[in-house]
């Protein structure tokens, strides 16, 4: 909203609130993955990557579907609509990671809907109907809530050091 709600948004105020805070995590996991795709090698590995897609794509549509049927309910005490709640969050992503529009909200102009002829969003695509990508540093910058891969915050706020990802990739 390019300014600070009052009272600060609480993700456990209610299911939709909670809903909102989710719908932050799983396209930044799933935009990242397809990105991810082209640097990755190894059998095993692309296996591990096609796997946790198809994880973050299932979260990232049951997600979207549950805002998108409630897109015009005013999410309390914001006198805001979860279609508007969900266009200023990719609207942040998007100008964080500095790299265009790779991220819409549930409700598009048609211009940016499927085949621009759908003003619904469900499944955030570009205009192929293909999952958007981001490359590693757009998803820092996104992450670090800095708009810099190379400033921690947000939710590293002592940076990603893909250590789990590591541990993940080691041989047994």
């Amino acid at each position: 909203f390019r300014y600070k709600l009052t009272p600060p948004f609480d993700p456990y105020r209610d299911s939709l609130s909670y809903m909102l805070g989710c719908y932050v995590i799983p396209y930044m996991g799933l935009v990242g993955y397809v990105g991810a795709n082209p640097l990755i090698n190894g059998y095993e590995t692309k296996l591990l990557l096609a796997g946790l897609l198809g994880v973050e794509s299932g979260q990232d549509a049951v997600i979207r579907m549950y805002l998108y049927e409630r897109a015009e309910e005013i999410v309390y005490p914001y006198n805001h609509t979860v279609a508007e709640f969900t266009a200023h969050i990719s609207e942040l992503r998007n100008r964080l990671a500095m790299c265009g529009i790779k991220d819409e909200g549930i409700i598009v102009p048609p211009q940016l809907g499927a085949e621009n002829r759908t003003e619904s969003n469900v499944l955030s695509a570009d205009f192929d109907s293909l999952s958007y990508r981001r490359t590693p540093g757009e998803i820092l910058r996104v992450v670090y809530s800095t708009g810099s891969e190379h400033f921690p915050g947000g939710f590293y706020p002592h940076g990603a050091n893909a250590r789990i990802a590591k541990e993940f990739l080691k041989k047994p």
